[in-house]
């Protein structure tokens, strides 16, 4: 089975984001990056196929230099081939997915596997337009997924319970925390993913269709306040909630 897992490099999740002097973007200094978290499920599953039906795992990324310490720790993890698509510039969703869709139709994959969504804008976008512009099925927040020849079985959450679905490969998955529990990459597989070749592809320029106008952090959170403590502070709350607040 031929496998492509997409995975992202990201601000760790303990960054405190401060706005650059552009007021368009994040400033990088002194910011820890990470693989994706959601990838990591994505990169586990598609391990657990090639285990079970044989073939190859290639791990794909799209920027710069950086995104190279993140397609290391997925050889790591056990990766047969990384792919870094350079790209330096800041991409919408809609760049993204169609630089994807470009590498992995020379790819040719039988399963294309994302995290859900990338930790970084949340925009959850990427997993389906890859799949729109393949003109394959695609499945999202999968929680659990079977494949049994063609006929794919996937668990997908949604609001209150979980879906079960049928499609048929080729296909693309977008993976959920619960999914499975990601491995640790091995010392062996730590020292022989440094050693291994990634190959390098410029992708084809696209326009943005999304243009990020201006980025701010939300305003500080007020501070309590107390009202009271007998019955009588009750009506006034009632008026706080409904005239200051706005929640009644």
């Amino acid at each position: 089975m031929n496998i492509v897992v997409c995975v992202n490099h990201v601000p760790d999740t303990e960054t405190k984001v401060k706005v650059a002097a552009d007021n368009k973007t994040i400033d990088k200094a002194g910011v820890n990056w990470m693989l994706n978290p959601y990838d990591e499920f994505a990169i586990e599953e598609a391990l657990k196929l090639r285990e079970k039906f044989g073939g190859q795992v290639s791990a794909i990324s799209l920027g710069g230099d950086p995104h190279k310490e993140t397609l290391r720790k997925s050889l790591a993890m056990g990766v047969d081939k990384a792919v870094l698509l350079r790209h330096d510039a800041v991409d919408d969703s809609y760049s993204v997915a169609h630089s994807i869709f470009e590498a992995v139709t020379v790819l040719n994959p039988d399963i294309i596997f994302f995290g859900k969504q990338s930790i970084d804008y949340h925009n959850e976008q990427v997993p389906g337009s890859v799949a729109e512009l393949l003109g394959w099925p695609s499945v999202s927040v999968v929680v659990k997924l079977q494949i049994e020849g063609n006929v794919v079985v996937a668990e997908r959450e949604i609001e209150g319970g979980h879906e079960v679905v049928e499609t048929s490969l080729p296909v693309v998955i977008a993976a959920q925390k619960g999914l499975n529990e990601p491995r640790y990459p091995s010392l062996k597989g730590i020292m022989a993913a440094k050693s291994k070749t990634i190959e390098e592809q410029k992708p084809k320029e696209v326009e943005n269709r999304v243009e990020v106008l201006g980025m701010r952090k939300p305003p500080p959170k007020q501070p309590g306040r107390i009202v009271g403590t007998n019955p009588d502070a009750v009506a006034e709350l009632v008026r706080l909630l409904h005239e200051e607040a706005k929640v009644i």
